[in-house]
């Protein structure tokens, strides 16, 4: 295996323990929880085979699911935006998605943050839609979507200035 390869089996099961262990005892008002293990989805290296990363973040969810015993709804939803991720890379990133030549640290604040916000709300509208399953309560859905939604953006931008820092 290569540096890469286990730098990514470490993201993977450092995020699910985190989120397992830390994040899903936050609940502030009945609405807000971060869910930042998606951010292993949204930095998953570009150049990989599609395949095997659709099937990495079922088994992201799925784990999560076991955790939680949450019936498959982190599953369905990290798959869904595993499967929606090169059409949101392209909105964001434009040609240099084209090229396979995005990096992260080298991307505007702006673009980081549209990708970020595309993959993020739609991971939870998808997640709290099937939670609840009821379209009487979609202002319910609606507003844990978008209150869990900007502090798991926040959260996720801020780990990423953080980690991004060090390395530099």
């Amino acid at each position: 295996m290569n540096s890469i390869t286990t730098k990514q089996i470490i993201h993977f099961i450092v995020l699910i323990l985190v989120q397992a262990l830390v994040l899903n005892n936050i609940n502030f008002l009945g609405y807000i929880n971060p869910y930042i293990y998606i951010l292993f989805i949204i930095l998953f290296p570009i150049s990989n085979n599609r395949m095997l990363f659709i099937f990495i973040s079922f088994l992201l969810g799925l784990s999560l699911d076991m955790f939680l015993d949450s019936g498959g709804i982190h599953a369905a939803a990290c798959v869904l935006i595993a499967f929606l991720r090169p059409v949101f890379l392209k909105i964001a990133f434009g040609a240099a998605y084209e090229y396979q030549t995005v990096k992260f640290s080298h991307t505007e604040f702006g673009q980081r943050f549209t990708y970020f916000s595309f993959l993020i709300f739609i991971h939870h509208f998808v997640m709290f839609s099937l939670e609840i399953f009821n379209t009487s309560q979609i202002i319910l859905i609606l507003k844990k979507t978008l209150f869990s939604g900007i502090f798991t953006l926040i959260l996720c931008l801020i780990l990423i200035v953080l980690f991004s820092s060090k390395s530099r």
